[in-house]
């Protein structure tokens, strides 16, 4: 079998930076291992510990100081084992040669933080838990074309794809990949999956263990005895502290010292200059997949079904169904304004939906900044102020939007460029905020969610966590609704935008099974470039992952492939 070889831009960025103030506990003494306290700030608070159950990045990284892969990509888009013993290849039998099976050796010895050891049939569980529809995991769609995982003995496990697939390292790796485990989860399968105890209190295999967590607050870790390498981890204790904002967080770090990491800084430009000059830290970023997008609702959400849903993906869109609207749109958002006057040098405007590896970044996109061009469209799309309030109305239809995003200084300043750029071609604009807590929750049962989606547009950041980009690009197949958030399958859907499109679907199915990875790549820039040329989203800004970092803090390491706290085994404090 052919071998998907991936190239990775990457661009590293270290800059000298400073402190403030923010929450946090005793100052660490720095030097002898097991000694220190690592204390970590998050604006946007944890609020649960099973990375399969969160759409947020937040929850993922906090659980990835507890819970493993098998493996994961670092920053050169290497797979760097974790759980596992070797990375499967042809070479070493572990990748079949008819594409359709990848077989992973275990590390033995590994045992969870109750001491309990860890098996191959962890990692059947695990599969069980994610695939599980009655579950309603996030990361279901990772695990699609799975067709069984077998534990071929305690230490060898086989994983079997419904066809050819060239994407075999995307189950069980990276932060989709993080392996439960089975002694503890086996009575919360199904409707019971969210009221497991280890939600809040995870058992892992990872360098630390919770030992208390206040969901929105407070994560407290402590060193877990029983990992693999125990003796050379370097905190006996982290102290995780949420809520907050990130300019606050980012000061604690920069100027103040209170701090030693604050994770996913977004500051505006001319903010963050100033919180560089105070020398206690500096700002660790990449240019990795995220961007910040605004996603057109492709559904109603003002009409409900019988039941009360509303955004039901059989109710089209008002206006958003037509695509001289979606176009009007996106020329009305001034993209150059957002990046500089709000991002600066952590952010660019970008066109695609796919920005890495490079080698899918399309070149047959454009964005473009044209108030009139946009008016024009939306006149011939028969949308004119017929009462004179200064909104467009078709039909007795006022085109009028809620555009929703979390509550961040920096989206909600995103958030006015845009209201005043639709508000000047017609369009009447209500804001509204959401905690990220909330937000990102993928609560079944909160209408707040992005899931839900109970709203015209909003805003989030996302890109692909693997090199191979298979799975992010399944985020926009219809399936015919089964990849749609809605009642019927407990909002678990990833096609937030209600998007259904039979062209789509076939390339990305086609993509499963295609080996050359040339025309690979093309099926993966047709997607991309169908969802652009048809604005059925509006890229905004390629978003730098930014963390802001103590002087004194040593091992971080970004990739774009997994969570800033994959490598927190080796992170330490120098003496200084």
């Amino acid at each position: 079998m052919p071998l998907l070889v991936l190239s990775l831009g990457l661009t590293l960025l270290l800059s000298n930076c400073g402190k403030q103030q923010t929450t946090t506990t005793t100052q660490p003494t720095s030097g002898q291992a097991n000694g220190e306290v690592l204390k970590l700030l998050f604006w946007q608070a944890p609020t649960i510990l099973n990375p399969h159950l969160s759409t947020g990045f937040k929850d993922a990284e906090a659980s990835r100081i507890t819970l493993e892969p098998l493996a994961s990509y670092n920053q050169k888009g290497e797979l760097i084992p974790f759980l596992a013993a070797e990375i499967p290849s042809v070479a070493n039998g572990g990748i079949a040669k008819d594409g359709k099976s990848v077989t992973w050796k275990l590390k033995q010895g590994i045992k969870w933080s109750d001491g309990t050891p860890f098996t191959a049939e962890d990692v059947v569980f695990t599969y069980q838990f994610i695939s599980d529809p009655k579950v309603g995991s996030t990361n279901g769609g990772t695990y699609d074309l799975v067709k069984k995982v077998e534990a071929l003995d305690d230490h060898t496990v086989k994983v079997t794809f419904k066809t050819v697939n060239p994407a075999w390292s995307l189950p069980f790796v990276g932060s989709e990949g993080m392996i439960l485990p089975a002694h503890v989860y086996k009575d919360f399968l199904a409707e019971k999956a969210r009221q497991a105890p280890a939600n809040l209190l995870p058992i892992g295999t990872g360098p630390y263990k919770v030992v208390e967590f206040k969901p929105g607050d407070v994560v407290i870790y402590e060193l877990n005895p029983n990992f693999r390498e125990a003796d050379k981890l370097a905190f006996k204790r982290i102290e995780l502290k949420g809520g907050g904002d990130s300019t606050s967080a980012t000061r604690a770090v920069l100027q103040t010292g209170e701090a030693d990491y604050a994770y996913n800084v977004q500051v505006e430009a001319p903010v963050l200059k100033g919180l560089e000059a105070g020398g206690k830290g500096k700002l660790a970023s990449n240019f990795g997949s995220l961007s910040e997008q605004i996603l057109l609702n492709q559904s109603d959400p003002n009409k409900a079904t019988a039941d009360g849903e509303k955004s039901n993906w059989k109710n089209p869109h008002p206006f958003f169904s037509d695509e001289k609207v979606r176009q009007a749109f996106a020329l009305a958002i001034d993209r150059d304004t957002i990046a500089q006057q709000l991002y600066g040098i952590t952010g660019k405007p970008t066109s695609n939906f796919l920005l890495l590896p490079q080698q899918y970044n399309s070149a047959n996109t454009k964005y473009e900044f044209n108030l009139e061009k946009a008016k024009t469209l939306l006149d011939q799309a028969g949308w004119k102020d017929t009462n004179g309030n200064g909104i467009r109305d078709k039909n007795g239809v006022e085109m009028q939007v809620v555009f929703q995003t979390t509550v961040n200084p920096v989206r909600q300043k995103t958030q006015q460029i845009v209201k005043q750029g639709l508000q000047s071609i017609g369009v009447g604009v209500e804001l509204k905020n959401v905690d990220a807590g909330i937000y990102f929750s993928s609560d079944p049962s909160n209408n707040d969610t992005l899931e839900h989606f109970y709203a015209d547009m909003q805003m989030l950041a996302t890109g692909n966590t693997s090199p191979d980009p298979g799975t992010y690009m399944k985020d926009y197949i219809c399936d015919g609704g089964k990849n749609i958030p809605q009642k019927a399958n407990n909002w678990s859907g990833n096609n937030y935008s209600r998007y259904c499109n039979p062209e789509y679907d076939k390339l990305w199915q086609q993509s499963n099974q295609e080996l050359n990875p040339e025309k690979r790549k093309e099926l993966f820039i047709k997607m991309n470039d169908i969802l652009i040329n048809n604005n059925i989203l509006i890229p905004l800004i390629h978003r730098a992952d930014v963390a802001a970092i103590s002087n004194k803090l040593q091992g971080f390491e970004l990739t774009p492939w997994d969570r800033n706290t994959w490598n927190i085994k080796d992170w330490k404090l120098s003496n200084q």
